[in-house]
């Protein structure tokens, strides 16, 4: 058997993973010839076939399926050591690999962005912006260094670190503003406009509204809350919104925006990781920026 590189095994797992020579070629950032051709390397070096292909489909054989659990164990390893380098630098430097959800990601990583980028010179920030489910997969499977998120995540396998609390807002139609904010009654009469299924930000707003269905009464899933807010401001119903994205998502739409009376509904920010992973010191480093920038947009 000819030697097997990691850089052949990391292809073979974003295959795996993603289900598509494309889309694995695209997060590998090589062209999807060149994912193919390592592949098939891959398969060279190991003397038997990984995958069946087909005119339109593939699927792993059954010593791909094998040989991919090994071979993720092996990168796994591999990181650690490099995590392991890194900690013992007892300084944020290199690569670190952040997740981030929907809600958070627009209105949070430009500043933060920006502040490791003038305090960190040897850093390099890779950001990945998906829901929660997926977030704690990659987590665990340690393919993300941290994610920020919404908390509770209740995982024993996770550090989780509260940063900052933020509100739940109402938005409107510009028509409203005069009008009283609605309770959460007269709000489950309303036509709700929320997030699809597989955003948290979704499960928090039903349940400040004690809605235990899975979807809204005549409500719209939307993919994000820009989209939402412009509903709002065609006049097709209200939304709900965190206190972060409220500035930027309602400065276009003809839209007014509200709080609840107390007890105000509200979502934990936090950071969670691996508990056994190596780089605890400078995570915790680097909650204390997030929870910092946070702060600066609160007081501009």
């Amino acid at each position: 058997m000819k030697n097997v590189t990691l850089k052949q095994m990391r292809y073979f797992e974003a295959l795996a993973r993603h289900g598509h020579f494309g889309h694995a070629a695209q997060a590998s950032a090589i062209s999807q010839p060149a994912l193919s051709m390592q592949i098939k390397e891959l398969e060279a070096s190991l003397g038997t076939p990984l995958i069946e292909r087909n005119a339109r489909h593939f699927r792993l054989t059954a010593f791909g399926e094998d040989i991919l659990a090994r071979m993720s164990d092996i990168l796994r390893a591999v990181d650690d050591l490099s995590d392991m380098a890194r900690a013992a630098q007892n300084c944020l430097s290199g690569r670190i690999r952040i997740g981030v959800i929907p809600t958070i990601a627009p209105y949070l990583l430009p500043h933060l962005i920006s502040k490791l980028d003038a305090t960190y010179d040897d850093l390099d920030v890779h950001v990945r912006e998906t829901v929660t489910p997926r977030l704690l997969d990659e987590l665990a499977d340690g393919r993300l260094d941290t994610a920020i998120l919404a908390l509770p995540i209740d995982d024993p396998a996770f550090t989780e670190i509260p940063l900052f609390s933020e509100d739940l807002m109402l938005v409107r139609p510009e028509c409203d503003a005069d009008k009283p904010v609605p309770n959460t009654e007269e709000l489950r009469e309303m036509r709700l406009l929320m997030l699809e299924e597989g955003h948290c930000f979704r499960d928090q707003a039903l349940s400040f509204c004690n809605m235990p269905t899975a979807r809204p009464r005549e409500g719209l899933d939307g993919s994000s809350l820009a989209t939402l807010v412009q509903m709002v401001g065609a006049g097709i119903g209200v939304t709900l919104i965190p206190e972060m994205a409220a500035p930027v998502e309602t400065r276009s739409a003809p839209v007014c925006v509200a709080p609840f009376a107390e007890p105000r509904p509200s979502r934990t920010i936090g950071m969670i990781w691996r508990k056994s992973s190596p780089l605890a010191a400078q995570l915790t480093e680097l909650s204390e920026i997030v929870r910092s920038c946070e702060a600066a947009h609160q007081g501009g």
